[in-house]
């Protein structure tokens, strides 16, 4: 479609678009903005006002891997994860699949006071079939669990993961539980 007259382009200008997407909320529009999560580090000032500020602007940010992609190690987050969910008052989701990812924006749609930053993957990640996996409307929460093989509820092990993890993880419940440990994910 065209969408002209309904974006801002910013180009590389991460801080201003933080700044104009404050102005916005503040305004009373709904705001959101994306960028790659490298580049978060420009954007922290803005960012950490609206959670200041409590304003509902929407952080999105694409490329979370570790792994190196093709733009090589400029563009490797490392510790931008960490740096989003040590802001106060923000809420940081790192979707593992769809299903995540609508739990995800059903929250951001219906939060009034709080921004929100979106951490998406630049992978194909599988959905998860959620007959066979725990519902993703534990999102929210900030955890939930996915799949325990202790019918008592008391794992052998529990694996933590989020984003583009979370498939690496339920590899490796098939594999603990064919070599008799009990996981939890």
């Amino acid at each position: 479609g065209d969408w002209s007259g309904r974006n801002f382009h910013f180009g590389i200008r991460e801080h201003a678009m933080g700044a104009i997407m404050n102005g916005m909320s503040l305004c009373k529009l709904r705001s959101f903005g994306s960028g790659f999560f490298v580049f978060s580090d420009y954007m922290k000032p803005p960012i950490r006002l609206s959670a200041i500020m409590e304003i509902p602007v929407c952080w999105i940010f694409t490329h979370d891997s570790i792994g190196v992609g093709e733009d090589g190690p400029t563009h490797q987050p490392i510790e931008h994860l960490a740096m989003m969910r040590s802001i106060p008052g923000l809420v940081t989701f790192r979707p593992a699949d769809a299903n995540e990812n609508v739990e995800a924006w059903r929250w951001i749609m219906n939060s009034e006071h709080t921004p929100s930053v979106l951490v998406l993957s630049r992978q194909n990640l599988p959905t998860l079939d959620r007959s066979e996996y725990g519902a993703a409307s534990g999102v929210h929460k900030g955890g939930y669990i996915l799949k325990c093989a202790a019918p008592d509820g008391n794992p052998d092990v529990i694996l933590i993961a989020s984003g583009s993890e979370v498939q690496l993880i339920c590899g490796a419940y098939d594999i603990l539980l064919k070599k008799g440990i009990k996981p939890r994910l």
